[in-house]
């Protein structure tokens, strides 16, 4: 069927993301590259939080990234933190299945950044994602600028 919304295809886009933090826990930043292949045109954006982690930095970077998408979209994200690769590929299921827990020896315990796993598990199910993990600090063009951009955003932190 010609309008069929199941059949049309999504624009594709790539979400190239990173997250830097000065001590961990400490100042930190986060940032994204949203590429659109076929037209060639980009969008930058950075941010941070006083207090935070690495990881924290990590995830919210893609879900800004996602944020920022107007409409559904074919999505590769390109990221050098294998935690937020593998987490959202591996390891999300097993959480959600087990009320946002994770065994621990043999206990359960909470999911380290919850909100922001949920936050991304809601993106994540609006668009066709698929993770690419490169070496950071690896003279990848579009990761070395988002570490740019998210130690710069993890700047304005300090006194």
């Amino acid at each position: 069927m010609p309008n069929d919304p199941t059949t049309t295809q999504r624009p594709f886009v790539q979400l190239f993301t990173d997250g830097a933090c000065r001590g961990n826990p400490g100042p930190g930043g986060w940032a994204y590259i949203l590429r659109h292949p076929v037209s060639g045109k980009e969008k930058e954006d950075s941010g941070g939080k006083e207090d935070t982690t690495n990881n924290q930095m990590e995830l919210q970077a893609v879900i800004s990234g996602l944020q920022a998408l107007k409409s559904q979209s074919q999505v590769e994200v390109i990221t050098d933190s294998t935690y937020v690769a593998k987490g959202s590929s591996e390891w999300m299921p097993g959480w959600k299945r087990n009320g946002w827990r994770r065994r621990e020896g043999k206990k359960w315990k909470p999911v380290k950044n919850e909100q922001l796993w949920r936050q991304l598990d809601e993106l994540l199910g609006q668009h066709d994602v698929t993770f690419t993990v490169v070496k950071g600090h690896s003279g990848h063009p579009e990761n070395e600028r988002c570490d740019e951009l998210a130690v710069e955003a993890s700047l304005q932190f300090e006194m």
